[in-house]
């Protein structure tokens, strides 16, 4: 089948959004129309089957914390194909042709959620990021006894529009010191942080907001609706959805969870995407009650293997060789060697082509994986994935592409 992939015309964009809707089963008609705001159609693609649209995808620019701080990310999202066109090669034109494009800007690393986890690799994208999801029982959610706390604290509801520039305060104050988070748009705050539209509630109750804060301002927030819910014998069994939660510093952070796990007439929390080092887990006096799995969250694609490696820090001093592997960017396909010093917060690092003997001989979506500082590469040597050539080369590339704290996305794009 001849398909032709190209930029998505302005006057596209309503099929854009029927193929995204039918190729995810969607019913939904207003948080996808969001999308118009949240994303450009410029840097838009479509796969078109004759005049007919039949596949797309399109890139968020993002601002994403890498290990030594901010840099530019781009967010690959809204990928999808008609039935229709399955397994007709419609998929792999789109990320091809996006791969080349992201290189042509200038982008060096590429990031996305996957819809199913087997897809991605395909194309180079690594598993870089987990989270992990909690459903904790009230009644059993105790904290252990010498929890942080500060009584200068206190506890406000607020509607969560109207609180935003406090959610903002606290959530810039955190945002720079996990890989993995990105700055939000004004857009991004508005429709999909505070937003309360009836499809985004899911038959569930409003919005709410906790904020946690001290006589100088804002320390902590939560955002979480509340699933009314009676046993037959009129015994309260309501549900806290815990949305997102993030606090400035301990004290702060053990109240905010405090004030959602103590909500009255609710019989449990679930919340679906935490950090896999979230403290909760050190201050539950009975942290089996977390009742814990463990989840994909980002995934990472290096568009340029030089320009990436030598765009982050590292956790400890490396001077190696390694050989990639890159069937779908064959620009980034041969031997680098990377030199990097060690110190947080500042990027010390080379990366450029050698002709020397390769330390180390990895598959690209293996960098991906790493490349945020929370998937290690030993245990994928472990696999049979990396060829070490040099005796503890491939534990020196993991010690220092190893960062905390570890990576987190913490709001789908």
């Amino acid at each position: 089948m001849s398909v032709q992939v190209r930029p998505i015309a302005e006057s596209d964009w309503p099929e854009f959004i029927r193929v995204q809707r039918e190729a995810f089963n969607s019913t939904d008609t207003e948080e996808r129309d969001h999308w118009r705001e949240l994303f450009e159609v410029d840097r838009s693609l479509g796969a078109y089957d004759g005049d007919l649209l039949v596949g797309g995808t399109v890139v968020a620019g993002l601002t994403m914390t890498v290990p030594g701080g901010p840099m530019p990310v781009a967010g690959v999202t809204a990928v999808g194909v008609l039935p229709s066109h399955r397994r007709k090669g419609v998929l792999t034109a789109l990320m091809t042709r996006q791969l080349g494009d992201l290189r042509e800007k200038g982008e060096s690393v590429a990031a996305l959620y996957a819809s199913e986890a087997a897809i991605y690799g395909r194309f180079g994208y690594g598993r870089a990021a987990d989270s992990v999801f909690f459903r904790i029982p009230s009644a059993h959610s105790a904290f252990r006894r010498d929890a942080p706390s500060d009584p200068s604290l206190r506890v406000r509801l607020a509607d969560p529009a109207a609180a935003r520039a406090d959610l903002e305060k606290v959530f810039e104050a955190v945002r720079t010191t996990r890989p993995g988070l990105y700055a939000r748009s004004d857009a991004r705050w508005r429709l999909s942080v505070v937003g309360d539209e009836e499809a985004q509630r899911r038959g569930n109750g409003p919005l709410r907001c906790v904020i946690v804060e001290d006589d100088h301002g804002p320390r902590g927030y939560a955002l979480f609706r509340v699933k009314d819910g009676w046993t037959e014998h009129s015994v309260p069994d309501g549900e806290v959805l815990l949305r997102e939660l993030f606090a400035t510093d301990p004290a702060a952070y053990a109240l905010t969870w405090r004030s959602v796990l103590d909500r009255d007439l609710c019989a449990r929390l679930r919340v679906w995407a935490r950090p896999v080092d979230d403290p909760i887990v050190h201050l539950l006096a009975e942290p089996r009650q977390l009742n814990a799995g463990w989840l994909d969250d980002l995934w990472i694609r290096l568009v340029d293997v030089d320009r990436a490696l030598a765009s982050r820090a590292y956790a400890s001093p490396v001077d190696l060789v390694i050989e990639v592997e890159d069937r779908v960017c064959p620009w980034n396909a041969g031997r680098f060697r990377l030199v990097a010093s060690a110190g947080p917060g500042t990027v010390k690092a080379s990366c450029a082509r050698t002709g020397d003997p390769a330390d180390v001989t990895l598959p690209v979506d293996a960098l991906g994986a790493a490349y945020l500082g929370g998937r290690p590469l030993t245990a994928l040597g472990a696999a049979g994935l990396i060829t070490e050539h040099s005796e503890g080369a491939l534990r020196a590339l993991s010690t220092a592409m190893s960062w905390e704290p570890r990576p987190w996305g913490g709001l789908i794009f």
